[in-house]
C-alpha cells in the first residue's frame, strides 16, 4: 500500500478502492517533538493523516493515537484514531479554504510538548490543543496513513523530526 515515487512516500492508489486503513510507522517512539513534512492528497473523497504518539493495536492493522488529519472536512484537525474515535479539535473551515492548495504540495507542522499539541498547515496554525486526560499516553510512534475507501493517494515528502 506504500511505495516511493519521485522522492516521496506514496500511500494508496488511484486505480482501485483502498480496502482498509493502512499505516507506515516509525519503530522509534517520540514524546516531545516538532515534525515537519510536505503532503498532497489526490482522489475524490480522499482521507489520510499523520499519526503521532500512537501505538499499534496488537494483531490488527490499525493504530491508536492522535492524528493530524487530511481530507475534505478534516484538513488540519486533530482526531483521536481508534481510541476515543472523535475530533478533539477542528480546524476553522474558512481558514482551510484560504490556505490549502488542493491537489498540490502543502506544509504540515506538528508540535508536541508535554500535553500541548499544535498543528499548522502552510504556516497557519489550525489547532492549539492541550490534552485534559492525564491517562492518555504522551509518547508513541509516528505514522503515515491512507484511509480505506475510494481510490486515493496520499503523498508525503521532506519529512523531518526534531526532538524537543
Amino acid at each position: 500500500m506504500f511505495r516511493v515515487e519521485g522522492g516521496a512516500i506514496v500511500a494508496g492508489t488511484l486505480e482501485r478502492p483502498i480496502p482498509r486503513n493502512e499505516f507506515l510507522c516509525t519503530t522509534e517512539e517520540f514524546g516531545d517533538f516538532e515534525l515537519k513534512l510536505k503532503f498532497k492528497v489526490l482522489g475524490e473523497g480522499a482521507n489520510a493523516g499523520v499519526q503521532f504518539r500512537s501505538q499499534r493495536i496488537p494483531n490488527h492493522h490499525e493504530v491508536k493515537g492522535y492524528q493530524a488529519d487530511l481530507g475534505d472536512g478534516w484538513w488540519g484537525s486533530l482526531y483521536d484514531e481508534s481510541r476515543r474515535n472523535r475530533v478533539l479539535a477542528a480546524a476553522d473551515k474558512g481558514l482551510i479554504k484560504r490556505i490549502l492548495k488542493r491537489d498540490d504540495w502543502n506544509d504540515y507542522a506538528i508540535r508536541c510538548q508535554g500535553r500541548h499539541i499544535q498543528l499548522s498547515i502552510n504556516g497557519q496554525q489550525t489547532v492549539d490543543y492541550t490534552e485534559p486526560d492525564e491517562a492518555i499516553e504522551q509518547r508513541g510512534l509516528i505514522g503515515l496513513q491512507i484511509h480505506g475507501g475510494k481510490p486515493s493517494e496520499a503523498w508525503y515528502k521532506d519529512i523531518s523530526i526534531r526532538k524537543l
